[in-house]
């Protein structure tokens, strides 16, 4: 499920970025936490997929130009239909009745009635003095003091005990120009509960509710004067047109940052959504140092050499007193390299661009952190350590996957790795002057990615014991007609539910199917469960635990594709793992006194899929799709299927497979009988989704439909 932040006009970046980067803190894995612009909370389809929609701090009469009508309705109903709304300071204000802000000042004034009225009195506001719009003049850490009644998942975290026993809960909240909430103990009978007020006094009349929950419907609505999703971490301190105060306010906000943790999770809970209770800070981890290592010390050798040799793409690192650092701009990445031989980058080193601890700073994109490279190309065969990557044993990996006496391997047998990574995809991807220059089978691997990158543009943080990875495959276009492109996804898919049931002996057992067109699900546990209990209702029979992306890129006569893969392993949110399947399988074969199966290692799944899918590919280049087809069909959960076509009126039809031209998934039209009338549908991959739970075929924007 999505939690959308509305990113249009009136929004102000900090207040976005601060939004989102803690949302995602608290929110993933359980949910995608997007950004989203007007046009698309107007016209796309988006209600069915999403838990929440946040309204961050800016202005709120652009917001009303933006999404007055249409875009509006469709929040109301959303709402109303039992999804949830979040609106911080201007969000607060737009979703009140109305809003008085600063009606006594003619060059500030904003009074007027607002379409989404879930709070049903007036936001007035502001309710300190000194707001000065596009500055920092108004700001303050307002001290917030909260109703611990009306929020029972108010808990801070276990180094910080004690919140039952504290009869006064307050903190410190970063506050520039949020209004009150007027007399909003009077519309208890309107399904208005106050969560917090304001603990010293305002400037205005009506009361002191920072802070309040509405009923809206079968959903509910939370709305904020003040903004407790701004961490204090990433606020500025070093803008010289920061006021003389600034330094003192975001100390405090510091000393009062794990209740306002707490805070936050408590109106997530409150708002039904699922929260990471074991987040105790809003903000990503940094990027790691990336390990460049291969099961053959020649190819490491030789790839180093290749990148070295390329004129203009390595330049001496500035602030390396050693002068043997190289660095790489890429279009999107910045990558330090250093030899292993040659004082390799302690894991706790950090680029110089990334403030010190001491400053409490992190930088607003990832992205622009410099990744620090270690090139272990040594004469003799050198790998890191479990002290350097305890979540990755590289000895495991390529022991499994290049055992003695085994024959070449070329997918995953040179690697890149870090603890932590913006995105294995995004590194590849997109910096073009380094991948250009990959060969096939090089492959990205992180154990947390804080901006992984999904179909649609979906980004999210991935969690420990997800295994991510991308792989590059150089797809000349010579052999497109008989290897089309398009069928890498599925060849990626097919490989990865094989690699999983030929593990070892009775995991073939494990119910794992594909999912057109590019996510693998498999049996959940609980609904055998339920079926065996006869409870209801029945939860999904199916979850996803795996999905795959492919980007493209075309140079010199060859596609250079990035396969990027992410499969639950061991975690078990957001839906369900391999672990979980294997724990399940182990119930029952307890009962039929069987060996239990063992969990699923990271490196050992990740070189299995490495075998399989190189071997898997090499005959998709000779022989094309028409070599697998019979064992994809065995596989996918689709044959003969009745769905109905969204992009067609909700019209009736039959899966019957897939095109062998263009990887299409070919639908016959059915009529309320069951009978065909002759009418058949191709549907592209890329731009149409699978509602599994509806029977349901959905458009995406852009895509194209062909019928006949």
């Amino acid at each position: 499920m999505n939690v959308l932040i509305y990113a249009g006009p009136g929004t102000t970046v900090e207040s976005v970025a601060q939004c989102t980067t803690t949302l995602r803190s608290l929110l993933s894995p359980n949910y995608a936490v997007l950004t989203i612009d007007a046009p698309t909370f107007i016209n796309e389809p988006w209600p069915p997929t999403t838990s929440l929609v946040v309204v961050p701090g800016g202005a709120d009469l652009p917001y009303c130009r933006a999404l007055n009508g249409a875009g509006n309705s469709k929040i109301t109903s959303f709402v109303r239909r039992g999804g949830a709304y979040l609106g911080f300071c201007a969000g607060g204000y737009y979703g009140s009745s109305r809003v008085e802000f600063e009606e006594n000042d003619p060059s500030y004034a904003v009074v007027g009635p607002r379409e989404l009225s879930f709070y049903p009195g007036i936001n007035r506001g502001t309710a300190f003095p000194g707001f000065i719009y596009d500055s920092e003049s108004g700001a303050r850490a307002a001290k917030i003091k909260v109703i611990k009644e009306e929020l029972p998942g108010l808990k801070i975290d276990e180094s910080n005990p004690h919140v039952e026993e504290d009869p006064e809960f307050e903190f410190a909240s970063y506050y520039n120009g949020g209004g009150v909430f007027v007399d909003a103990d009077s519309f208890k009978d309107k399904n208005v509960t106050v969560l917090a007020r304001y603990a010293e006094e305002v400037k205005v009349e009506g009361g002191d509710a920072a802070v309040v929950h509405v009923k809206v419907g079968a959903g509910a609505a939370i709305l904020t004067g003040p903004h407790p999703e701004f961490s204090p971490k990433r606020l500025r301190k070093t803008d010289p047109q920061l006021p003389p105060f600034y330094g003192d306010l975001v100390q405090k906000l510091i000393a009062d940052n794990p209740r306002r943790l707490a805070f936050m999770k408590s109106i997530l809970i409150k708002l039904g959504l699922k929260v990471n209770v074991n987040v105790t800070e809003d903000s990503p981890p940094i990027p790691t140092t990336l390990q460049l290592t291969s099961g053959y010390q020649v190819d490491i050798a030789s790839l180093w050499s290749t990148i070295k040799s390329v004129k203009g793409l390595l330049e001496k690192a500035t602030q390396d007193p050693t002068g043997k650092k190289l660095k790489l701009v890429g279009e999107n990445d910045t990558f330090v390299f250093a030899e292993s031989s040659d004082s390799p980058f302690d894991l706790r080193e950090v680029a110089a661009q990334i403030p010190s601890a001491e400053t409490n700073e992190i930088p607003d994109d990832l992205n622009k952190v410099f990744k620090d490279v270690v090139v272990y190309s040594g004469d003799k065969t050198c790998m890191p350590t479990l002290n350097q990557t305890p979540h990755f044993d590289h000895a495991l990996y390529y022991h499994e996957l290049i055992p003695p006496n085994s024959p070449r391997q070329t997918f995953g047998s040179t690697i890149l790795y870090g603890e932590v990574v913006t995105s294995t995809s995004t590194m590849l991807d997109r910096n073009l002057s380094l991948l250009r220059h990959l060969p096939t089978g090089f492959t990205a691997v992180g154990t947390v990615q804080v901006a992984g990158r999904g179909r649609g543009g979906n980004v999210w943080v991935s969690p420990i014991g997800l295994l991510a990875f991308s792989i590059v495959i150089r797809h000349p276009l010579a052999i497109q007609a008989v290897a089309p492109v398009v069928f890498v996804q599925y060849i990626a898919s097919l490989a990865i539910v094989e690699a999983i049931r030929t593990y070892g002996p009775g995991y073939e057992e494990l119910d794992v199917r594909l999912k057109w067109p590019n996510d693998v699900y498999a049996r959940n546990p609980a609904y055998e469960e339920a079926v065996a209990e006869g409870i209801t209702p029945l939860p999904a029979k199916y979850l996803k635990i795996a999905g795959i992306l492919v980007n493209s890129n075309f140079v010199d006569n060859e596609y250079l594709l990035v396969v990027g893969c992410g499969i639950n392993t061991a975690n078990e949110a957001p839906t369900t793992s391999l672990n979980t399947l294997v724990a399940a399988a182990n119930v029952k074969r307890r009962r039929e006194v069987r060996q239990a199966l063992e969990p699923f290692k990271i490196e050992r799944l990740f070189a299995k899929i490495m075998w399989v899918f190189e071997r898997m590919y090499n005959i998709f280049r000779l022989q094309g799709f028409h070599a697998f087809e019979d064992m994809y069909y065995a596989r996918w959960l689709h044959t003969d299927a009745i769905v109905r076509l969204e992009m067609y009126g909700g019209t009736r039809a039959k899966i019957k497979g897939i095109s062998m031209d263009y990887g299409m998934l070919v639908v016959e039209e059915l009529s309320l009988d069951g009978v065909s009338p002759g009418k058949s549908f191709t549907l592209q991959p890329d731009g149409n989704s699978f509602d599994m739970l509806k029977g349901l075929l959905k458009k995406k924007e852009g895509v194209q439909l062909s019928s006949t």
